[in-house]
């Protein structure tokens, strides 16, 4: 069985002759068959993965044709367009569809020669921190299969935990990928907004969505982001700053200045073990010689309620294309008009989570009610702006718990919404702001589960962030 320890060293395996782009994918492909009961895939591509392996094996004996990918096997989130290749963000809403282009991200991935195998397992239309909201059923944590990997890009969390691909995408809406990094003990990071285009994302909230990048190592990370960052003429959110060679910029001997809100270290939702070895750590980081320093954030309560009105809102304006007509599932049942049609198509359709939301995002939407909730979450939301803004006028990075607990148990919070949304008090930060941030998996809990910690970086500074990560995950 083929074991991934660096893109940097599969290189040089490939160009020695130790082994075959052909070799790497079947020693997959039999992984993901043995491990099919953790339903991190919802479609394994193995006929394509094979062929496409066999044709980059004809250039193995001229490394100078290789791309920057060349061998490196990616799953990909199932809310990522692959042409000819179907995408459903794990609803029954879009059963039967079939991506009729590629996302900017994927096609990069492609043109640099990394081999996609399959699409991965989410919560719907990515809405949910658990995978208990897939309409192809939950994925399980590799780690101990009672308890739920984290969501919404909990496959894609799964699929390199448990070494069924060397990379996932997946995307971060509020936490889903730094979230499930925390739960299945591995590297997560969404980048800055604009960082990566959306062009071939399905929308959630687009003001909020970004595409990020599961790994075991800060090393892949930086190749994967190398390659899908960058401008792109189909989305005019995309930042046109230049790409730099994230990896070429590790390991620096930097001393950074931290900030960290006290007020998150406080919260009576964080378990004290989490507090406790996060404190440590940040203590041994003084040592270290960087400088670790409390920021006042007044705003920690107010983040999750912000959140949930200004992506519910937006969420319930991009789903409104799916009605049944253009593409996707249609009702079978007999309709006397078309607001039936559209009524029992979304009705049947959508699962439980999803319409949820979109209920809570027209009705935040209406006439009357603008004000009170829309109107004032915007305002919210730019104060935080502005505070994190400040914030690193004078640090390099900020601090934070990523999660208040480790995986919790199937069913423990999936009948309790409220109790669900605060489970994302940490990461929705990061979105609300715009800014980049990552999971580290520096700590075990007496539970036996892995716990990490978040570090977040400004717009378009995820230099400094990969190098602080990388340095403190060899520390």
């Amino acid at each position: 069985m083929y074991v991934h320890h660096s893109i940097s060293e599969l290189r040089r395996q490939l160009s020695c002759g130790e082994l075959s782009c052909t070799d790497i994918t079947s020693s997959y492909l039999a992984q993901i068959a043995s491990k099919h009961h953790l339903n991190a895939f919802i479609e394994v591509f193995e006929e394509e993965a094979l062929e496409r392996a066999c044709s980059l094996d004809k250039k193995r004996n001229d490394p100078s044709s290789w791309g920057k990918l060349y061998g490196v096997v990616i799953g990909i989130k199932d809310v990522l367009c692959y042409e000819n290749h179907h995408v459903g963000a794990a609803s029954g809403i879009l059963k039967g569809y079939t991506a009729i282009y590629n996302a900017t991200a994927i096609q990069r991935l492609l043109d640099e020669d990394a081999i996609i195998i399959g699409n991965l397992n989410c919560d719907e239309f990515a809405m949910g921190s658990s995978n208990e909201n897939s309409v192809h059923g939950r994925v399980l944590n590799a780690q101990d299969e009672s308890r739920v990997p984290g969501g919404s890009s909990g496959g894609s969390a799964v699929a390199v935990q448990a070494n069924l691909c060397m990379v996932s995408l997946g995307s971060d809406t509020g936490g889903s990928v730094r979230q499930p990094a925390d739960f299945c003990g591995i590297v997560g990071m969404k980048p800055g907004y604009g960082r990566i285009s959306r062009y071939g994302l399905l929308a959630y909230a687009s003001s909020f969505d970004q595409i990020g990048i599961f790994s075991k190592n800060i090393e892949d990370l930086s190749v994967v982001l190398s390659v899908i960052a960058g401008q792109d003429e189909f989305d005019s959110t995309c930042s046109d700053a230049p790409v730099p060679d994230y990896a070429a910029q590790l390991d620096t001997d930097r001393k950074y200045r931290l900030a960290y809100f006290p007020q998150s270290l406080e919260h009576p939702s964080l378990d004290p073990e989490i507090k406790k070895n996060i404190t440590d750590w940040m203590e041994m980081l003084k040592q270290a010689g960087h400088t670790i320093e409390p920021v006042d954030f007044n705003y920690l309560d107010h983040i999750v309620p912000a959140y949930y009105v200004l992506t519910t809102a937006e969420a319930s304006s991009n789903l409104s294309r799916y009605d049944g007509i253009k593409f996707g599932y249609r009702t079978s049942s007999q309709t006397e008009n078309l607001n039936e049609l559209y009524k029992k198509t979304r009705s049947e359709g959508f699962g439980k989570e999803v319409k949820r939301r979109i209920m809570l995002g027209t009705f935040v939407l209406s006439t009357g009610y603008y004000d009170a909730y829309y109107a004032k979450a915007q305002q919210v939301r730019r104060l935080i702006a502005d505070k994190t803004k400040a914030v690193f006028a004078e640090y390099d990075l900020i601090l934070m718990p990523t999660t208040p607990s480790t995986a919790f148990r199937f069913g423990e919070k999936s009948n309790d919404a409220v109790e669900m949304f605060l489970g994302d008090l940490y990461t929705v930060y990061a979105n609300l702001a715009g800014i980049a941030g990552i999971s580290l998996p520096l700590f075990k809990h007496s539970n036996g589960m892995p716990f990490g910690v978040q570090v977040m970086s400004d717009r378009l500074q995820e230099n400094k962030l990969l190098d602080f990560s990388s340095r403190a995950l060899k520390a």
